[in-house]
């Protein structure tokens, strides 16, 4: 018995090595501090949870859902847009679909659009799926860098001609993960202009829209003007309502995509549980005051991870949006060898930046879901230890 060859190009995913190695320290009994997945650790909101009690103990959600979404979860979900983004006139029927959370509908896309010899424009660093779907669909993969220097945006103008040319999708992902970079309407404008003179999709990935910090309200890409022309954008409710275990989202945009996304959703899953759905729509009526109750407790993280970086010697400011600060490793040290040292001196786990694509070399990235105090011990671990920005040596 063996392997499909395609399975030779993609390495085991980061997050599975990662909780491989934690559950090994666990189990010799080394207390860890996980900073390393970004799974919400607080409960889904109540009133989210009393919906889907409801939902259950009703027996007309018990049979198959419809495959595109059921008309209440897709109208809610173009009102949740309106209200949101300013985004009118988005049709239930044609230009939107539920999705089981956003990785299923991203790996979907790529199944959809991409043939062998296509490209896919990803960004790098990056989620990894946009790379491990590009390779199942078999695509190539072209990297567009994000470097400090431009903001952790891609440098549109970089992209070679011929390689635009064979240019299915292009994909970004904006409040970024792992960056946590932000990006403004100016900047998805060209990338509608972009997308439109060489006819790719674009794919807008807007997983973290709800959490953003200081006042700050990430845009739709939707929200230019004829964008719907290339453009779809992927939601999940996941973290913005504590409803990572719920794989519950949707996609709204070009018609072209949806009904592709649609085509591919129809022959390999049976949609979204019809009383996740309701438990959706409830979610989409959350107050903005129950909303930023809990942006204030990452944004309170977030502080607290950036000033005691800061007080151990690293000069970085606090992003924007995300649930991630993405931080550089001390001089003399590669990611995977800094993260290394982390978790063999201070028992902290976190991702090496290289395992979100070449570029991310040389940074780690943080997770805001713990809590503040566990966050806190962290430093004081790392500060006892003496690992410090300045050369991130052992102290004696």
């Amino acid at each position: 018995m063996q392997f499909a060859q395609r399975l030779e190009k993609i390495p085991p995913y980061l997050f599975a090595d990662i909780n491989r190695k934690r559950d090994e320290l666990i189990a010799q009994g080394v207390d860890i501090i996980n900073l390393g997945v970004g799974d919400p650790d607080k409960p889904t909101f109540a009133h989210i949870v009393e919906a889907i009690h409801q939902a259950i103990d009703d027996n007309s959600t018990h049979n198959y859902p419809p495959y595109q979404g059921m008309d209440d979860f897709l109208q809610a979900t173009a009102k949740w847009m309106e209200y949101r983004f300013g985004v009118v006139g988005l049709d239930p029927n044609t230009e939107i679909i539920s999705s089981i959370g956003s990785k299923e509908s991203i790996h979907n896309t790529f199944l959809a659009f991409v043939e062998p010899g296509d490209y896919t424009l990803i960004p790098d660093p990056g989620y990894p799926v946009y790379r491990t779907s590009t390779i199942f669909a078999g695509g190539q993969p072209y990297r567009m860098p994000l470097k400090a220097e431009n903001n952790f945006l891609p440098d549109i103008d970089a992209i070679p001609e011929e390689i635009a040319q064979k240019t299915k999708l292009l994909w970004v992902n904006y409040p970024n993960n792992p960056t946590g970079a932000v990006a403004n309407l100016d900047f998805f404008g060209e990338l509608v202009s972009f997308c439109r003179h060489y006819n790719i999709l674009l794919c807008h990935d807007h997983a973290y829209s709800e959490i953003a910090y200081d006042g700050y309200k990430p845009p739709s890409i939707l929200q230019i003007p004829g964008a719907k022309d290339m453009a779809i954008e992927f939601h999940s409710l996941s973290k913005s309502y504590n409803m990572t275990g719920w794989r519950v989202g949707f996609v709204a945009g070009n018609s072209t995509g949806i009904k592709g996304l649609s085509q591919v959703k129809t022959n390999v899953d049976s949609g979204v549980f019809k009383a996740i759905q309701r438990a959706a729509i409830a979610a989409f009526s959350t107050s903005e005051a129950q909303l930023q109750s809990l942006v204030s407790i990452y944004q309170r993280r977030r502080d607290v991870i950036v000033q005691g970086l800061q007080s151990l010697g690293w000069s970085i400011q606090p992003p924007q949006a995300s649930l991630y600060v993405w931080v550089p490793v001390p001089q003399g040290y590669t990611s995977q060898e800094f993260t290394n040292l982390l978790l063999e001196h201070c028992g902290i786990v976190v991702p090496p930046g290289n395992g979100y694509g070449s570029q991310g070399e040389g940074f780690f990235r943080i997770a805001l879901t713990i809590p503040e105090a566990r966050m806190e011990e962290a430093i004081q671990r790392m500060d006892d230890a003496g690992i410090r920005y300045e050369g991130g040596k052992i102290s004696k």
